[in-house]
């Protein structure tokens, strides 16, 4: 398969992705079914911007004219560990090995093991080549290199296991939101996408909130009723029962609307259900550099991404700030 074959299938790709297919509505049931997380909402919203943002054939194009790819193969194969934190959070490292040229051999996360290999296993039935390029396994052995993406944790394992080899390891992160306390009723319906889709399990989900000193929270509050809803899934609404049943015992202050908790806390990392807040000086600016901490994926609000925006990453929005293209084409 030479450049333009690779495009042209995953261009395919795309189609299938929005298309009314018997199986692959099913596949997505199946999918939901699998993981009480994956809700055919967020299987949808994740599908919807994987096809947007990744699979536009111009944008493809310009992604691999950006990086001078031509037909030469790159020849080496790639070990990918894939998390599971949200529907085919790995699809980015899958399609930058793809296009690239490289072979890849991928280790699904048991939370997110039936699209992608759907998806996978349908590219293979349009061209077979692609069965040679691809393959998946339960141990990842023999690769010329590693991308991994796991907790901090897991993170200490893989660099013990693939330090030899060259390799993009990934631990935690999360996101963060500046308010300036001017905020639209618009933008604060969509700082409501950034803290809630996925039910916030994403490292693109905002878990904190920096707001001017005085800063009234209602608002926010109102703005987050949109997914007020979650109150009514199980698996959500247990981890805020916990939670406020921790803040009831510490005698924390807490707001809340009835499906979020918002806590005064200085960490940048919050519970699922929770969203932690700090308050700052308009005037001396915020007290430290968010731009310096090393833990965050992504800033919204002033001076970073609109909010609505943080789900919406483009081909050159890399995880950690790590081009994975250029580490490929290194090799």
């Amino acid at each position: 398969m030479n450049l333009q074959k690779r495009i042209e299938l995953l261009f395919r790709l795309q189609k299938y992705l929005l298309d009314d297919d018997t199986e692959w509505q099913n596949i997505k049931l199946k999918a939901a079914a699998h993981n009480g997380w994956f809700t055919p909402e967020f299987i949808n919203l994740s599908v919807e911007n994987i096809a947007g943002a990744f699979l536009q054939k111009e944008k493809l194009e310009g992604w691999a004219a950006h990086y001078h790819l031509d037909d030469n193969i790159g020849g080496k194969n790639i070990g990918i560990v894939m998390a599971g934190n949200i529907p085919m959070v790995g699809f980015h490292d899958f399609l930058c090995v793809f296009i690239s040229g490289h072979k890849q051999t991928i280790k699904l996360s048991s939370k997110d093991e039936i699209l992608l290999k759907h998806l996978i296993a349908k590219m293979i039935e349009w061209e077979p080549t692609v069965e040679a390029f691809i393959k998946f396994a339960e141990i990842l052995k023999g690769c010329d290199a590693y991308i991994a993406t796991g907790s901090n944790n897991s993170a200490r394992y893989f660099e013990q296991y693939f330090s030899k080899y060259p390799n993009i390891i990934r631990r935690n992160r999360t996101s963060v939101a500046v308010l300036k306390g001017d905020e639209s009723t618009e933008e604060l319906n969509h700082l409501a996408d950034d803290v809630f889709q996925y039910f916030g399990l994403g490292c693109r989900n905002v878990t904190k909130l920096y707001a001017p000193s005085g800063y009234d929270f209602v608002p926010v509050l109102k703005a987050f009723d949109k997914y007020k809803y979650f109150a009514d899934h199980h698996k959500y609404k247990n981890n805020y029962d916990y939670q406020l049943s921790i803040a009831l015992l510490n005698n924390v202050f807490y707001m809340t609307n009835g499906s979020l908790l918002l806590l005064e806390n200085e960490s940048i990392f919050s519970p699922i259900s929770v969203l932690n807040y700090s308050f700052y000086d308009v005037e001396s600016g915020l007290p430290e550099t968010l731009a310096n901490i090393a833990d965050l994926q992504c800033i919204c609000g002033q001076n970073g991404l609109a909010f609505g925006q943080a789900q919406n990453p483009g081909l050159m929005d890399y995880a950690d700030g790590i081009d994975t293209m250029q580490f490929l084409l290194t090799l």
